[in-house]
């Protein structure tokens, strides 16, 4: 079977069907007299929904904080808690049971289809995309009236490590139940490469495949399966020769592996002896185990979102400062480049904190905070004070003109003032750099040049901007694309305008962490790459294989191709 590999890797293990609720539910007429007695049994079920929610929120809040992998799925299960008490999934229901003298799971259906219909007119992708959310918090109420509660299986709890789990689709309530459980991977007939599988399966390290739409059909319990995430196939009940081909393909992956943890100390440099300098992409400071894992030279990208989300109340200065200090601390010199505030699109605060949309064109990142000015002050505070334990530098998302950076500047030099009045000590001569991912930065670069001390392109944003893709809408996704003629062209001429201006450039993108793109980005001068940690010994032994100059006719071939097929068919002749 085929799907969308989301996560990659080899998985080789038994099937365990994951059964969950579904809104197709019987309806049936009740007795008047039992009206009230009905309504009591929805209410029950809500109440079990919201406490078993509750519970995964505190748990997730207490162990964020020492697993990055938990503030991934923490956001989500926020999202559904917060659906829970909507009136429109826990209060209206009861006016349909009074009102029709139906049963609670028909009620809940009823009006459950309606809103899902209404998802259908909405505009905003990231809002439509919440359907999913809605239908998983329905099918949570309904299994908790149907008495089956959110258990894993005896078999799970035996047996786990070789435990492939298939399901029509995994809400991150359902998710967080297997998460102990260390299973081998998922597959989901539903999903994109931003559904909840997948950034959970990206975020524990599994393979993952979704969008396989009948593999629940289609795969026995305890039937053995094959999971190869990086192909994106499903091969179930594999003959001998199958599987004696991937188990050697498992075994020289977790070779290949340990080969790379050897480069961890080995000098970042080309064949033909260019300095390449390899950063690290983090969330919380508890990722800062892997950073040193990889041997990466510093933090080029530090997302301080994370430390807004998953929670009803903004962090404090104090907090704020507390997290950045301790990874500049603990980066030992090497530098960390901490993002501001990058909230909106598909990263959102709680609804009591923010009333903007979630557009991926709206009031986000960098315009959110100069809206915001008490936020932002706020923030810019602790990363100033925090810049006196070491090399800490800001980086502005999104900028688009000089107006936003002349308004950042002031913004700073307000933070400044007030720490200096205060007597609070910082480093006055910070660096301040900003993300080019709007094409206006791009094709306007130098007044950029003209105004920051570095650049980071963040090519996530730059290529669905310049494609009009939002890539978190499944129904488009297929058309994002890195390889876009477009998007080279862009990525090349930032790179070449801010080394000829010399002016310090990376890549913090996902393209940075993509080894086939490696030599590419070289070609084009790139010499800072920041990255997802797991990514980056694979980028390095890249590097160390690469003469840049044996490579550039290859890389100037590419850009004049305008023939996605025949860039691709370059591209692979330069990797060879």
């Amino acid at each position: 079977m085929h799907g969308l590999g989301v996560s990659a890797g080899i998985a080789i293990g038994h099937a365990h069907l994951v059964t969950l609720a579904s809104l197709e539910v019987d309806h049936y007429s009740i007795p008047e007299e039992f009206v009230t007695r009905e309504i009591k049994r929805f209410d029950k079920a809500v109440k079990a929904v919201r406490a078993e929610l509750d519970a995964l929120e505190v748990d997730l809040k207490a162990a964020h904080k020492l697993d990055a992998q938990s503030g991934d799925i923490a956001a989500f299960v926020t999202v559904h808690r917060m659906l829970v008490d909507d009136p429109t999934l826990s209060v209206e229901p009861r006016s349909i049971i009074e009102r029709e003298c139906c049963n609670a799971e028909w009620a809940l259906k009823s009006r459950v289809d309606e809103l899902l219909a209404q998802f259908a007119d909405v505009q905003d992708e990231y809002l439509r995309e919440r359907r999913t959310d809605v239908r998983q918090v329905a099918e949570r109420i309904i299994s908790a009236l149907s008495g089956q509660g959110g258990a894993v299986p005896e078999k799970l709890r035996e047996r786990a490590e070789d435990t492939i789990l298939v399901a029509r689709d995994l809400s991150p309530a359902d998710v967080i139940l297997f998460k102990d459980h260390q299973v081998a991977a998922f597959i989901t007939d539903l999903g994109g490469r931003t559904s909840h599988t997948a950034i959970l399966a990206r975020s524990l390290g599994i393979p993952a495949l979704v969008a396989l739409h009948t593999s629940r059909e289609l795969v026995r319990e305890d039937e053995l399966i094959i999971v190869d995430g990086t192909q994106g196939i499903v091969i179930v009940d594999p003959d001998e020769t199958v599987l004696a081909e991937y188990r050697l393909k498992q075994h020289q992956s977790t070779l290949e592996r340990q080969k790379l943890g050897r480069l961890k100390v080995a000098t970042s440099e080309t064949l033909d002896g260019i300095s390449v300098e390899l950063h690290a992409n983090i969330e919380l400071p508890s990722d800062l185990d892997a950073v040193a894992q990889s041997g990466a030279a510093g933090v080029g990208l530090f997302r301080s979102e994370f430390l807004f989300m998953n929670r009803r109340d903004l962090p404090t200065e104090e907090e704020q400062f507390e997290a950045y200090k301790t990874v500049a601390e603990g980066l030992k010199g090497l530098p960390v480049v901490i993002r501001t505030l990058d909230i909106g699109a598909d990263k959102a605060l709680d609804p009591s904190l923010s009333t903007s949309g979630h557009s991926a064109l709206g009031l986000r990142a960098i315009r959110y905070c100069l809206a915001e000015p008490q936020i932002f002050n706020t923030q810019l505070r602790a990363i100033l004070r925090a810049s006196r334990f070491g090399d800490v530098r800001i980086l502005i998302p999104m900028l688009a003109s000089a107006v936003e950076i002349r308004q950042t500047f002031a913004a700073i030099d307000v933070a400044k003032a007030q720490l200096k009045a205060e007597g609070k000590k910082f480093n006055e001569r910070i660096l301040v750099g900003g993300m080019i991912e709007i094409p206006a930065a791009a094709i306007a670069l130098p007044m950029f040049l003209a105004k920051l001390d570095f650049l980071s392109i963040g090519t996530n944003d730059l290529i669905q901007y310049t494609l009009a893709i939002d890539r978190t809408d499944d129904a488009v996704a297929h058309l994002y694309d890195p390889l876009h003629p477009a998007v080279l062209h862009l990525i090349a001429s930032v790179i070449e305008q801010a080394n000829l201006a010399k002016v310090p450039v990376a890549v913090c993108g996902e393209m940075a962490g993509d080894v086939s793109l490696t030599r590419l980005l070289l070609g084009f001068g790139l010499r800072d790459f920041s990255m997802h940690p797991a990514n980056l010994l694979l980028v390095k032994q890249r590097v160390l294989m690469t003469s840049v100059s044996q490579i550039t006719e290859h890389v100037a071939a590419i850009m004049r191709s305008g023939d996605p097929d025949e860039i691709r068919e370059r591209l692979e002749q330069l990797n060879a």
